[in-house]
């Protein structure tokens, strides 16, 4: 009885999640089926924790833009300008010069606050066209992320900016007692987010203004105020994921992850998330992302064509679609 119990808190009730949960084992069991001596080596999850992270995150922004019914198209714009930025002042205060280690430590965390400093300053920008300017949240996004993405241009000149301190390496490519580092900011941040949203007054409201608008408005809830939170806290996040992909790949450019945007769309709806706002679970969201990493991986090891691994995305959200609405019509 106490297991059972313990199960409904941490589900929530939600059959979502079992849904998800069945699709994630069946998954697993399907790829270690087809190509178990690849596909069940430890070196193939280890490298699944060290690119999973950013995308992961990615996707938990989209979520909280869709909790209030809108949506961020600007969210792998952020991630490359923040990275992009923070490369750019790594070069004027690093390269050419002998650092010591403490130094270099400093310059870091300056290009890490930078970074996140970016990705703030960018959610502001959208939650003003959007809460202020009363912009649609798809155009608006739209706008900023390709002005994002020119800015990243520009600094770049077109080419990657590499040679990133060891320290921001670390970040997307060191180990913690054995553990991927992204693997492990990522559980910290989708932790966090899961607090905030669940805990806490701000992720009440926001659950409350995609429910229902109206009813938020005559509580008395700012709902401006709200949507101009959520996207600040989705530039924050895409921030974040910038930091890590760019300390993976020791670089950043500005059209680094351009498949990340619809991938980050899918697993925040395959995850539970009403795109119409007010539903989301940030557990959904991860467990969604675990399932199509295995999906991806598993097709990757068999030699699929990228092209062919999309199309699979894209039918696996159709079904899930398809049975939550088939699920739903019997209620």
């Amino acid at each position: 009885m106490q297991n059972s119990s313990f199960a409904k808190r941490i589900l929530g009730q939600d059959r979502n999640i079992l849904q998800l949960l069945v699709i994630t084992v069946l998954v697993f069991a399907l790829m270690s089926y087809l190509n178990p001596d690849k596909f069940l080596r430890y070196y193939n999850f280890e490298s699944i924790t060290y690119i999973m992270p950013e995308l992961g995150i990615l996707a938990i922004a989209m979520m909280i833009a869709m909790l209030t019914g809108g949506i961020d198209l600007s969210v792998v714009g952020i991630a490359n300008l923040a990275g992009i930025l923070a490369g750019v002042f790594f070069h004027s205060v690093i390269v050419g010069t002998s650092q010591s280690t403490g130094m270099v430590l400093l310059y870091t965390g300056i290009g890490v606050l930078m970074a996140l400093a970016i990705g703030l300053l960018a959610g502001v920008l959208n939650g003003f066209l959007i809460s202020k300017l009363r912009i649609t949240p798809i155009l608006a996004t739209l706008g900023t992320g390709q002005i994002f993405t020119g800015l990243a241009v520009v600094l770049t000149g077109g080419p990657a900016i590499v040679g990133f301190p060891d320290a921001w390496n670390f970040i997307g490519n060191g180990k913690i007692l054995g553990i991927a580092t992204p693997f492990i900011l990522f559980v910290i941040v989708a932790g966090a987010v899961a607090v905030l949203l669940t805990r806490t007054t701000l992720g009440v409201n926001l659950m409350l203004i995609g429910t229902n608008p109206r009813a938020a408005i005559f509580a008395g809830l700012r709902k401006d105020r709200m949507i101009f939170y959520s996207y600040m806290m989705t530039g924050l996040l895409a921030a974040i994921a910038g930091i890590i992909l760019s300390g993976r790949t020791n670089a950043a450019k500005s059209d680094y992850g351009a498949s990340y945007l619809l991938q980050a769309i899918l697993i925040a709806v395959l995850g539970g998330t009403n795109p119409a706002g007010g539903k989301g679970r940030v557990l959904g969201v991860s467990i969604a992302l675990i399932a199509l990493m295995l999906l991806s991986s598993g097709f990757q090891i068999l030699r699929f064509s990228n092209h062919l691994i999309d199309f699979i995305w894209g039918g696996f959200l159709l079904l899930v679609i398809a049975l939550n609405a088939f699920r739903n019509s019997d209620r």
